[in-house]
């Protein structure tokens, strides 16, 4: 699909505040101007601005509103089916519009069966270097979190069902992560309550770190367990490629088999 660059390139710089909106058959480029307002949805022009799922009978003729007041552009979703933002934000028809940052975002509306027709937006802010194309720039890695050996290694236990890239993963539980620990490595005395600790020093020093997702509760002094957290922490973790399915050799290791 067309990247953040794309959307926003053109002979000159766009205005602050300009939104450029793109789907699989075409985009637009619209001026902030107040009380503007840019539909998206199966219809065809004029009735919508930017044809999105023109073959999904699930897709609304006008499916989603963007308006610009205040200086900012506010998102609504008008359609019958759910709308879906980054994160994993759903907006219904009921739901409060949504103002847009400067910059992209990715706009997913529900389809038929699995399908989801992706709308993209980029609003042109303070920052925007007039999205000069740089395709001979070196690639910026990705942000990789410092595990010590045995936090690796007791993650890659509790989360080879992420580092296997199943659907719906969830980690296994401290028992669970304790007993094949026991059997992997019985020299280093892995018990629940250890797990627990060195699951909590993690969250709290990635969370101090700037973790993206969230790793502790609302004035949390370090709660034990939180089975959504614990899914965050382990969610960032391989998005991050700090772990990656190589480590799931760490499992590999035959607990009888003499070190060289």
């Amino acid at each position: 699909m067309n990247s953040p660059d794309s959307l926003a390139r053109g002979a000159a710089p766009a205005r602050l505040g300009t939104l450029h909106a793109r789907s699989v058959t075409g985009g637009i480029k619209v001026a902030p101007q107040s009380g503007r307002i840019v539909s998206f949805g199966r219809g065809e022009r004029p009735d919508v601005d930017l044809p999105v799922g023109e073959d999904d009978l699930r897709v609304s003729r006008r499916h989603g509103e963007l308006t610009y007041r205040k200086r900012q552009w506010w998102l609504r979703n008008t359609g019958q089916q759910l709308v879906r933002l980054p994160h994993g934000r759903l907006m219904h028809l009921s739901s409060d519009p949504v103002p847009l940052a400067a910059g992209y975002t990715p706009v997913f509306v529900k389809g038929s069966g699995y399908r989801e027709h992706l709308v993209e937006l980029y609003v042109t802010g303070p920052d925007d270097p007039g999205a000069v194309p740089r395709r001979h720039a070196p690639t910026l890695p990705p942000k990789v979190w410092s595990l010590d050996e045995d936090e690796r290694m007791l993650l890659v236990v509790m989360g080879q069902h992420y580092l296997l890239y199943e659907d719906g993963p969830r980690p296994l539980t401290y028992h669970q992560t304790a007993e094949q620990l026991s059997y992997l490595r019985p020299e280093a005395s892995w018990s629940e309550r250890r797990i627990e600790y060195k699951v909590s020093a993690v969250r709290r020093r990635l969370h101090d770190g700037g973790f993206p997702y969230p790793l502790v509760h609302d004035g949390d002094a370090g709660t034990p367990w939180d089975n959504n957290l614990l899914h965050n922490l382990l969610r960032g973790l391989i998005e991050s490629t700090t772990l990656v399915p190589p480590d799931l050799e760490l499992m590999d290791a035959d607990p009888d088999e003499d070190p060289e």
